[in-house]
């Protein structure tokens, strides 16, 4: 009879109370049938992502020159200060194979996972997370999630299809939970180590203790599936190492001395501006400040409820309703609602070129992958798509340019990035999406 049984724990000890954690289940428990930092390291490079909802009008987003220098269209004039640094990607496709076109649905999750969802649910970890596993385990947080709409179901980020990130929406508990009591100042003269913080380490050095002698006592499937299951422990112990260590003085890392007040949270476009402002200010300082390297922004969701100031529709309804201004040639609202957009998009890059990092600043060691759900809202369109990179991934991306993808998959842009962030995958995607050259274009 087997000496292991489902009601078996791992134990620690914390200020003497007992702490168990529970295991999963296994087959022993079944019959036989069943630049330079101080130390000389170069600058962490960090990745990150950006969304929005309802695309553009391609006549007056898409640049008409290619390469270098491209030309700004309307919809797009306001990446002036930043074109320089972004990389823009037009005419993609997200290839839906054999499932229907998810209607705000398919486009960015093919962006995001390289994979066509065959129900409403997102079929893989989002990108963000396949990098977070990578290089986000030496950090406080492995990833940061935020959104400007004021609502916690926004966010462009999944561990799998049941399990979403769930964003930060309001500035100030954003602020709380970065610079609050546990933010420790790289810059400070002093290290404290926070006793509640040391306990938690010992709680789970012991678990980890016998998780290494539980391994030998089982089978090769329980010793995978143990394996997996610790993988999550073994990143809160590197997590926790790394918080009680004293951190490297950073010149660039400047906390915010005030909490700041929440602005108000209604749907206006000018508030999801400040929202978008104020979230991508505390999101930089704490990538300055190295509390995370990946992170995540959403600008609006697919459906986007945004409204314009004298304008009875939110921007969703407006794409479907307004008619096309014969003399514009384009829905003139639906426009505008695209503009504030990427006006927020140039001020998200323009943020990180604002922090000077080493001898350039910190977009030089950042990748920021900018995803929307559709080419052209109005008739649900999956071709034509837009996708941005931002940033020169220290030094391994080239930038300012626009590449026309003549409509292949916009999975190429997501495995471009992976590869330019040195993570080694033959292939990324299923199917008509699946991709393993990266875009050449942008790679120095």
């Amino acid at each position: 009879m087997s000496k292991w049984s489902r009601r078996r724990v791992l134990k620690g000890m914390m200020n003497g109370v007992g702490v168990s954690v529970a295991l999963p289940f296994l087959e022993v428990f079944l019959n036989g049938s069943g630049t330079a930092l101080a130390s000389g390291r170069p600058m962490p490079v960090r990745f990150g992502t950006w969304g929005y909802g309802l695309g553009g009008t391609s006549d007056i987003f898409v640049p008409k020159k290619t390469g270098a220098n491209y030309d700004l269209p309307e919809e797009i004039a306001s990446w002036e200060p930043v074109r320089d640094d972004v990389n823009l990607f037009t005419n993609g496709s997200a290839f839906p194979d054999a499932s229907p076109n998810r209607n705000h649905f398919t486009g960015w999750v093919v962006s995001r996972t390289g994979v066509a969802p065959e129900v409403d649910i997102v079929p893989a970890e989002t990108i963000d997370v396949t990098v977070a596993k990578q290089i986000g385990r030496a950090t406080r947080f492995s990833s940061l999630t935020a959104t400007a709409t004021a609502d916690a179901r926004d966010t462009y980020s999944y561990l799998n299809g049941a399990t979403p990130n769930a964003p930060e929406w309001s500035p100030l508990q954003f602020y709380k939970r970065l610079f609050g009591p546990e933010f420790q100042d790289p810059n400070a003269e002093e290290f404290n180590l926070d006793p509640r913080l040391m306990a938690r380490r010992s709680v789970l050095s012991s678990v980890m203790d016998q998780s290494r002698a539980m391994m030998k006592t089982v089978g090769a499937a329980d010793r995978a599936r143990l394996d997996q299951y610790f993988t999550g422990l073994r990143q809160l112990e590197t997590q926790f190492d790394h918080r009680l260590t004293k951190p490297e003085p950073i010149a660039s890392c400047i906390a915010p001395g005030e909490a700041p007040v929440n602005p108000l949270m209604d749907k206006s476009a000018d508030a999801v501006k400040l929202r978008h402002k104020m979230m991508t200010e505390l999101m930089v300082m704490a990538i300055a400040c190295d509390q995370t390297r990946v992170f995540n922004m959403t600008y609006s969701a697919a459906f986007s409820s945004i409204i314009k100031p004298g304008y009875p529709k939110p921007h969703h309804t407006c794409t479907h309703e307004e008619p096309v201004d014969t003399a514009l040639g384009y829905q003139h609202h639906a426009s505008w609602f695209t503009r504030r957009a990427m006006e927020s998009w140039s001020d998200f890059v323009a943020a990180f070129k604002e922090i000077p990092e080493g001898d350039g600043t910190l977009l030089d060691n950042v990748l920021i992958l900018g995803t929307t759900d559709v080419g052209y809202a109005r008739t649900h369109a999956i071709d034509g798509m837009p996708v941005f990179l931002a940033g020169r991934a220290g030094g391994k991306a080239k930038s300012g340019i626009h590449v026309d993808l003549q409509g292949g998959s916009v999975a190429q842009v997501g495995y471009t990035a992976l590869r330019l962030l040195d993570i080694d995958t033959p292939s990324w995607g299923t199917l008509s999406n699946k991709t393993s050259v990266p875009i050449a274009e942008v790679v120095a």
